[in-house]
């Protein structure tokens, strides 16, 4: 079992499907988590961020990939670093789920630390970076529609 946990939730004054789309888009989400990303391997079939797709993450001087495992459209997608980076045993997972007003995103990152005793600064920042990105993109997404 991963030792670091990052848990962010934020609902959204938007359609799930809407929502889903931009924080599923590898060449959009990155803005919102405070990094550059850019898909790299499109997905078999009708949605290239898909099951499958690779995108590129580069934070600073550091650079790593991450693999989609699970795509379910408008609910789940789940993706796993799959080369490189500062972390192993990694599992991020949202999860997507209406409100009355629009949707809420449980998200949810586990992992381990690759150098010793640098897990938990790495926990912290995504913590923060994830927390401030998706409640900006909130107030950016407000009163959207489908």
């Amino acid at each position: 079992m991963p030792k670091h946990e990052v848990i962010a939730e934020q609902t959204f004054a938007a359609p799930r499907s809407a929502v889903f789309a931009h924080l599923t888009d590898h060449n959009k989400v990155g803005k919102v988590m405070g990094a550059k990303m850019q898909r790299i391997k499109d997905a078999d079939g009708d949605n290239p961020n898909g099951l499958g797709s690779v995108r590129k993450v580069t934070v600073g001087p550091a650079s790593f990939e991450e693999t989609v495992t699970r795509f379910e459209p408008d609910s789940v997608m789940e993706y796993t670093v799959s080369r490189g980076g500062p972390i192993k045993n990694h599992l991020g997972r949202m999860q997507f789920s209406d409100t009355a007003d629009g949707c809420k995103l449980h998200y949810r990152i586990v992992f381990d630390g690759r150098i010793p005793f640098t897990g938990g600064v790495i926990a912290k920042g995504l913590q923060d970076g994830i927390r401030k990105g998706l409640a900006k993109l909130a107030r950016d997404m407000a009163g959207q529609k489908a």
